[in-house]
């Protein structure tokens, strides 16, 4: 990308939700662009330069190293003002009656892809001294998350990693945020397969990904180590973190189990 007076923010899971959200935020207040999806970008590309930021869009599967490295080549020799690792997916049912290649993609994705863009895109910030990164844990990593088992340990990884990562790098100019939500009403819970569940309908329950956004955005923008968006969503955080994880787990199968959204109604 050429050079402009805006600062660079690299926005990945950028097409939709929160990611989406996300990016609108950074360009409404002075950031130039590189968003990154699995899923096409035209539209939100359009978007976002209404707001009068500079926008290249990659569409590309962030779940391995070579679609990070495709995605860091995109940012040329433009210094990046700010990272927003948002990209990320769920999987629901048990674990024995997922398809491992779908269990391996969470995994690759969530947390592989995460830390490889942040190894690749963060030295640079260091060099300059100054820089923001956001990363989107989620409550979910305070949980054992029966039948979304691999969801929540990776959501477990993300939350602890990105508090570690800020510690690592304090006094160095660059700070971590971690983001993490609660259900949040996106296109999350028909990808996952969670449709047929309480938590995947309850659309009550769940946040408005633009506010969920825009606490994010200046969490990141004030420097501060974590933020949970939503009343409801801190007093569940509080609660996983005190009780039992088996009475924890028990409480999370009767939201994720399939065949609970029919219970529900």
């Amino acid at each position: 990308m050429e050079s402009n007076k805006r600062p660079l923010a690299v926005v990945t899971g950028a097409s939709s939700g929160i990611g989406y959200h996300l990016a609108k935020n950074c360009a409404m207040h002075g950031f130039d662009l590189l968003i990154a999806a699995d899923q096409p970008l035209a539209q939100a590309a359009a978007d976002f330069q209404a707001y009068g930021a500079q926008v290249q869009a990659v569409q590309i599967d962030l779940a391995g190293r070579d679609g990070v490295d495709q995605l860091c080549a995109a940012v040329g020799g433009r210094p990046v003002g700010a990272v927003l690792a948002n990209a990320g997916h769920g999987l629901g049912k048990s674990f024995m009656a997922q398809d491992f290649d779908e269990v391996q993609h969470v995994i690759d994705t969530n947390i592989t892809g995460t830390i490889y863009l942040l190894h690749r895109l963060v030295p640079g910030m260091l060099a300059q001294r100054r820089g923001r990164v956001l990363i989107t844990g989620s409550i979910a990593g305070f949980m054992p998350g029966a039948f979304q088992a691999v969801y929540n340990g990776s959501k477990a990884f993300v939350d602890s990693f990105a508090a570690a990562l800020r510690n690592e790098l304090k006094d160095s100019g660059v700070t971590v945020t971690c983001l993490m939500p609660g259900p949040t009403d996106t296109e999350f819970f028909a990808r996952a397969g969670m449709l047929d569940t309480d938590v995947g309908t309850d659309h009550k329950a769940m946040s408005d990904p633009a506010e969920v956004a825009k606490i994010g955005f200046e969490a990141m923008m004030g420097g501060e180590a974590d933020v949970v968006a939503g009343l409801r969503n801190k007093l569940q955080a509080a609660m996983a973190k005190v009780l039992p994880s088996q009475l924890v787990a028990e409480q999370h199968r009767k939201l994720a189990e399939p065949g609970t959204a029919d219970k529900a109604s």
